[in-house]
């Protein structure tokens, strides 16, 4: 079902992580039927923000990008968001082979990834107002509970003692940071290639 344990992993996360763990689901049916939907609210709600309502330093004029330039990089963020929870879901399912004493089921690890990034594309939200301080408040706010989502659904969902699941946590978490700062890095490259914004003075 579409987007389906989205509102439960907020409301009782631990009930939802065991109902999530016994889910007969494949790991790509997982994937398509979350993060295509998830990952368009951010890339949509930025670009209104960038092109539609814009930003102000200061007291000067109302900056926004122009419609091909804030296209172009919220287009490219979608897909960036979209192999960074495939491939976070691949890390998570290698690094299982350590800390799990049974078979590895690839539904897990991207059941993980998944509802583990969902309170962060749900602050996309934020996108739309374009203001650093309320941006950076909200997507902190968001990180705080996808790390608590990870440490809390970890030992239930992978099957691992809490003690266990604490250091597999702590590696996943790790893992994330690294891939968030790739993305930030592969965006400056971008921006090198041509791909930079375009900027609209009011």
């Amino acid at each position: 079902m579409i987007l389906d344990h989205t509102l439960g992993i907020f409301t009782h996360p631990n009930s939802e992580w065991s109902l999530i763990r016994n889910q007969r689901r494949s790991k790509l049916m997982e994937y398509l039927t979350h993060v295509p939907i998830l990952a368009l609210i951010p890339a949509v709600c930025f670009y209104i923000g960038v092109v539609h309502v814009g930003w102000q330093f200061g007291s000067g004029p109302q900056t926004t990008l122009t419609v091909q330039s804030g296209l172009i990089l919220c287009v490219l963020s979608y897909i960036a968001a979209l192999a960074g929870v495939w491939i976070f879901a691949e890390f998570i399912n290698w690094m299982a082979k350590t800390y799990a004493e049974e078979d590895i089921d690839p539904h897990h690890g991207m059941a993980m990834a998944v509802y583990a990034t969902t309170p962060i594309f749900l602050a996309g939200i934020a996108g739309i107002w374009p203001v650093l301080w309320l941006n950076v408040i909200v997507f902190a706010i968001a990180a705080a509970y996808a790390v608590y989502l990870i440490y809390e659904g970890m030992p239930i969902v992978m099957n691992i003692p809490k003690e266990r699941a604490f250091m597999y946590s702590t590696s996943v978490i790790t893992v994330a940071l690294v891939l968030l700062v790739t993305m930030r890095v592969g965006t400056v490259i971008l921006w090198s290639a041509g791909f930079g914004p375009e900027y609209v003075a009011g």
